[in-house]
């Protein structure tokens, strides 16, 4: 059986090793983007001193020909799936028993004037890193646009080497279609900390070219010219799928997906960015485009490429950040406006470090941590979730979550005196000698 898959991200490099370490078949990867899979995560530190551009890579390059992982750098361009082949760019023909379309995500670019001018990129392949880090000598100001994830980090690369910043945020705060108003509130604060300069309210109206072709200002849509040489357009991405619209497959934003991963088309799988899953799990989105929900769908496809049909189960949702110096977590489900029968436990020092706990009212069981600047264990905010644990149990082991550094200030106390103070209770921290024994129990 000849498996090829398209695209070398994280979906598509797990689908691989899983397909390799479960068979021998035959499997070829490729990709148009780079040689070899690489963390785009990472992308920022190599900015930013703290890796070079050979630490990208999780594999030395020898890990896949060891493996026979075949790779080929090439752009598909012709599908055939009635004869079970593929065109590349150089007229290459490849045959496939099985296909698995991993191709990604690709920046959202609004339709603006400028918006093709040199000086204009986003932060997702290699080549952006290469030409943002090629481009930044003697910059006078660096225009981010864009209010998410990403937005922050391109902030963060320009700060890093003395560039001012400014940041056009079409919401009224700091990601507020995604936190709760007082930790949008608490980021935003810390970004002017670092001299980030935050337009809120703001959209981007056009970039305005100089002689040369390249960018020389930014208008606002509230009529103000800010001048600059590079422009960081983090607008989001979306689902890579521009090649397959004519090709056959069933597409709405994503290539439509069963709970199998496989599209209408008999052989033919999406996973990663690329996939839009036709009936999402509950409390979860159809498309997700976040590193471990390719990694868990790389490994489900495997498993039913080889036989053994797996649903993928994307399980709670987690996800975490950094904010500069502040470390961001979320587990479970954190809704920017609190529903009706949603309470929430919110404790915060007023600036750097804060824990939200949101339960049910009707049963009082804990439905969604959000954490800044608080370090708690993934996999025991995931069971009380999962378990349905009540609040007041929770506060009881919170100690146990905890894991910040040694030296650093615990905030346990005061989150369950804040819950005692709002309700009237008496719940009390279990000792650390009873949360040894509960963590021996918990590993088991």
């Amino acid at each position: 059986m000849q498996i090829v898959i398209i695209g070398n991200g994280i979906a598509g490099s797990t689908a691989a090793r899983f397909l390799r370490k479960q068979s021998d078949h035959p499997i070829l990867m490729i990709s148009e983007e780079s040689d070899y899979f690489f963390s785009r995560t990472a992308l920022m530190y190599v900015y930013m001193g703290h890796l070079k551009e050979q630490d990208l890579f999780p594999y030395e390059p020898f890990f896949w020909e060891k493996n026979r992982i075949n790779l080929l750098r090439a752009k598909v361009v012709q599908f055939d799936y009635e004869n079970k082949k593929i065109h590349t760019d150089s007229g290459t023909a490849i045959g496939y028993d099985v296909l698995v379309l991993a191709t990604g995500s690709q920046p959202f670019r609004p339709a603006l004037k400028g918006i093709e001018l040199e000086g204009v990129r986003g932060l997702y392949h290699l080549q952006d890193l290469q030409y943002i880090a090629s481009n930044s000598s003697g910059l006078s100001r660096a225009v981010v646009v864009g209010g998410g994830l990403i937005g922050v980090e391109l902030a963060e690369m320009f700060h890093s080497r003395h560039i001012p910043v400014t940041f056009l945020i079409r919401e009224p705060s700091y990601w507020s279609n995604v936190l709760p108003r007082e930790e949008s509130l608490m980021i935003g604060q810390h970004l002017r900390d670092h001299s980030i300069d935050c337009r809120y309210n703001t959209n981007l109206k056009a970039i305005l070219p100089d002689e040369t072709g390249g960018c020389t200002a930014v208008l606002t849509d509230k009529g103000e010219q800010i001048a600059t040489e590079l422009v960081g357009i983090t607008t989001g991405v979306v689902p890579n799928v521009g090649a397959f619209r004519s090709s056959g497959l069933e597409i709405n934003k994503g290539i439509l997906v069963d709970e199998y991963l496989q599209t209408n088309l008999p052989g033919v799988y999406a996973i990663g960015d690329c996939a839009e899953v036709k009936k999402p799990s509950s409390g979860r989105k159809p498309i997700e485009a976040v590193w471990y929900t390719g990694r868990k769908m790389g490994e489900t496809v495997a498993a039913t490429i080889l036989g053994k049909p797996t649903v993928y189960d994307p399980g709670t949702w987690f996800n975490s950040a950094k904010f500069f110096d502040l470390e961001y977590q979320v587990y479970g489900t954190i809704d920017p406006q609190l529903p009706p029968d949603i309470e929430t436990l919110y404790w915060s020092d007023g600036s750097s470090r804060s824990v939200r706990i949101n339960y049910r009212t009707s049963d009082t069981s804990v439905v969604g941590f959000n954490l800044i600047g608080v370090r708690y264990r993934q996999e025991v905010c995931l069971r009380w979730i999962e378990q349905g644990c009540g609040i007041e149990k929770v506060l009881e082991e919170l100690s146990f979550a905890n894991f910040d550094p040694e030296f650093t200030t615990e905030v346990e106390s005061a989150v369950v005196t804040l819950y005692n103070q709002k309700n009237g209770k008496q719940v009390k921290l279990k000792s650390q000698r009873s949360l040894t024994a509960l963590l021996r129990i918990f590993k088991k």
